[in-house]
């Protein structure tokens, strides 16, 4: 029986999802068509995913905690933090899982000896992120434009500031979760602000993949050993992929698959 999967986002025409996926799919005869889905109303995506005949769907931003509102059920570590990236068609019910957390602690295995950590956003990534972070037991600091969104995370015992009132300390890592850099050329905070945390910091890393941002630039230009979402992406997408194929796959054959997929 063939299956059919989707990304909704928005921005969605960037994402190499599509390309990873149904590399997976071809390669490992799986009949299975991954493609996207601009999607601008989050409050549209259950019916729109049902809409589609959907068997699955990965969710970007800005969708994330619309997408964990439309399912039926959530399991695993998405119920922790009330966002959804995976969602699968169980017999007509909507299910919903988080594979950013385990992906991203797969892209910075190589980053050692990290203890304090800054997260700059407070949306959908972030809380992911974090929670993983606690677990692991660092300590985590965040930086958000506005205080809105902050309140989730001081309830975590999070140090939170806004750009108003930011207090600097030394970092091993920072993590931009934000979309500044993706469809334009902005920093996720005042350039001045950026400076000083870059100034203090060993390992930087941004969710965005595919393009170097101007806070990835920056960090390069300062010397400082950083990351894009690369491998974030593929680490979550081997999850994904298990899921969707209801782990039929081997997930190294995965895994080496989706590699190629990079190489275009």
């Amino acid at each position: 029986m063939y299956k059919l999967f989707s990304i909704f986002g928005n921005p969605v025409s960037h994402s190499r999802s599509p390309l990873m996926h149904n590399t997976v799919f071809k390669n490992c005869n799986y009949s299975a068509c991954y493609t996207r889905t601009l999607l601008k109303d989050g409050t549209k995506l259950k019916e729109t995913f049902f809409a589609l005949g959907l068997d699955g769907a990965n969710v970007t931003v800005p969708h994330k905690e619309s997408a964990y509102e439309a399912c039926d059920e959530i399991r695993g570590f998405a119920k922790k933090i009330g966002v959804v990236n995976t969602l699968i068609n169980e017999n007509g019910k909507l299910i919903g899982y988080n594979t950013d957390a385990d992906g991203f602690m797969y892209a910075i295995d190589e980053f050692k000896n990290i203890k304090n950590i800054l997260v700059l956003g407070a949306g959908g990534t972030a809380k992911a992120l974090v929670q993983k972070f606690l677990e692991e037991g660092l300590h985590v600091s965040i930086l958000n434009r506005s205080q809105a969104r902050l309140s989730y995370f001081e309830k975590l015992d999070c140090e939170c500031y806004t750009w108003e009132n930011f207090a600097l300390q030394h970092y091993d890592l920072v993590v931009n979760t934000t979309s500044a850099g993706l469809g334009d050329e902005n920093l996720p905070a005042p350039q001045e602000i950026i400076d000083t945390i870059l100034n203090n910091t060993r390992y930087v890393a941004d969710a965005i993949y595919g393009k170097i941002t101007p806070f990835l630039q920056l960090a390069k230009e300062k010397k400082l050993t950083c990351k894009d979402g690369s491998d974030m992406l593929l680490g979550q997408g081997v999850l994904a992929n298990e899921l969707f194929c209801n782990f039929e796959l081997d997930k190294e054959a995965i895994k080496k698959e989706m590699q190629k997929s990079f190489q275009f």
